[in-house]
């Protein structure tokens, strides 16, 4: 079965889950929710924009995650 994309309305868990390939993309941008029990129920645009980042860094992590390259 094919996985779907990644998208900013997914929480973090719900990505892990899919892709556990994202934990490093996700720590190389400072978002280290992913040990964070919030991570269960945070989109992964609350937490982009809660560190600090714009829509053009949320979009660059999507594509990272989606393009499977670690």
């Amino acid at each position: 079965m094919a996985q779907s994309l990644i998208n900013k309305n997914m929480t973090f868990g719900e990505i892990l889950q899919q892709k556990p390939q994202a934990a490093q993309i996700l720590m190389r941008y400072g978002l280290h929710c992913i040990g964070c029990h919030i991570a269960v129920s945070e989109t992964l645009e609350q937490g982009v924009m809660a560190h600090g980042h714009d829509q053009k860094t949320l979009q660059k992590i999507i594509d990272e995650i989606n393009s499977g390259k670690a």
